[in-house]
């Protein structure tokens, strides 16, 4: 395995593959990487002849405030977990190889961004949407590999991949979890034991809502009260949004009669957590 910090190494290596007739698979990440990321690595590895990961901390997706200073990096550790995943080529650029000094190109979308983690993190998605399109451009990959976990994101791609006529395949990998039930994270690195135990109120109040709708509750503000009361009873814990959305759309749906992504982040203590279900009918 190697690694390589500029966007000509990376189209180097990948134009060999190619004049080899090999496929080429692509996980994006931020670092930090845990057994989400590797599950990933694992099956792009499965899926294609060779395998590129990106590691890169975006600054464009980071608000003012948010933790892009303090966000957990970790190359190292990084490197042997991708060795051990079965990645070919680590990409791991600075924020100037990626963007330069005038860069002012963005890409930007409507509609799926406007809730959920939209609503509560303006400009987030442009940051991904463009941060996605550039390694998009610079890895060519076949195939692209994202965590269901971030149910917002991976809709947001496959939009993007299909309006901008990508010719990449999207595919979406199962949540990895604790033993306790809490969505791994990169983010988990932050909480401290007290925090940590309270982490799970996120993963219960999931469970409760899939509880009623499996009971035959159709009533969306019924289960959102519910959520709202488990995530409430942990002192800890503070709500930023719990929605009910339809599953293609993103839009809050006022009864529950299709595909819905019942989907809520927390704060615990002063780290932000995500989670979410897609319940089918």
């Amino acid at each position: 395995m190697k690694t390589v910090n500029t966007i000509q190494e990376v189209r180097e290596c990948v134009k060999a593959w190619r004049a080899e007739g090999l496929t080429v698979g692509f996980v994006p990440t931020m670092g930090c990487l845990h057994e989400g990321h590797q599950s990933l690595i694992e099956r792009a590895s499965k899926e294609n002849d060779r395998v590129v990961v990106s590691i890169f901390v975006n600054p464009l997706q980071f608000g003012k405030g948010e933790d892009l200073e303090t966000y957990p990096r970790q190359p190292e550790k990084d490197r042997i977990v991708c060795a051990e995943a079965g990645a070919d080529l680590i990409f791991h650029p600075t924020a100037e190889e990626m963007y330069g000094r005038d860069f002012s190109t963005y890409v930007d979308m409507s509609g799926l961004t406007e809730h959920l983690c939209g609503k509560s993190r303006p400009g987030h998605f442009r940051g991904v949407c463009t941060v996605v399109t550039k390694l998009f451009h610079i890895v060519k990959p076949d195939r692209a590999y994202f965590g269901k976990k971030d149910a917002q994101q991976l809709a947001i791609v496959r939009k993007m991949a299909d309006d901008l006529n990508m010719d990449i395949e999207i595919v979406a990998c199962e949540t990895v979890r604790e033993a306790d039930g809490l969505a791994k994270s990169s983010r988990n690195n932050y909480l401290n034991p007290e925090e940590r135990r309270a982490a799970v109120i996120l993963p219960e109040a999931l469970r409760a809502a899939e509880r009623m709708l499996s009971s035959g509750i159709r009533t969306p503000e019924e289960i959102l009260k519910t959520m709202r009361e488990i995530i409430a009873s942990e002192a800890s814990a503070r709500l930023d949004y719990a929605e009910i959305v339809d599953a293609e759309t993103l839009r809050p749906v006022s009864r529950i009669e299709a595909p819905v992504l019942v989907a809520a982040a927390v704060y615990v203590g002063s780290t932000r957590l995500i989670d979410n279900f897609t319940y089918e009918m």
